[in-house]
């Protein structure tokens, strides 16, 4: 599955999930660790953690693996890296406070909703 493709069935995955304020971050022309961010907020670490299942369920029974995971124990950021796209889930208070948009401000920015 190609990177975009991937990228439309995460936000499908998460809109599902009721995820809050989705947005994608196109980075493949400032940088090869990957092409797309698709960031998005929780209102809860069980929410997180619910988002982050689906979409790691969901892309598994596709046929794709996870090939990093990090800070499910938490549940505060949780990030899924697939390669060419990395999720990143936030806690709605702590997604402020690390504001990957205004890092990553050189991609392009979509927001979702």
């Amino acid at each position: 599955m190609d990177s975009k493709k991937l990228v439309e069935k995460i936000v499908a995955l998460m809109e599902e999930k009721k995820a809050r304020d989705i947005s994608i971050i196109n980075i493949e022309s400032i940088t090869e660790i990957a092409d797309y961010f698709v960031i998005c907020s929780g209102t809860s670490t069980t929410h997180i953690k619910s988002i982050a299942d689906e979409v790691e369920f969901k892309l598994g029974e596709a046929g794709l693996q996870t090939y990093h995971k990090e800070g499910y124990d938490t549940a505060r950021w949780i990030l899924l890296d697939y390669a060419d796209v990395v999720i990143h889930v936030f806690h709605q208070e702590d997604r402020g406070f690390y504001n990957l948009e205004r890092l990553w401000s050189d991609g392009v920015l979509t927001n979702i909703r």
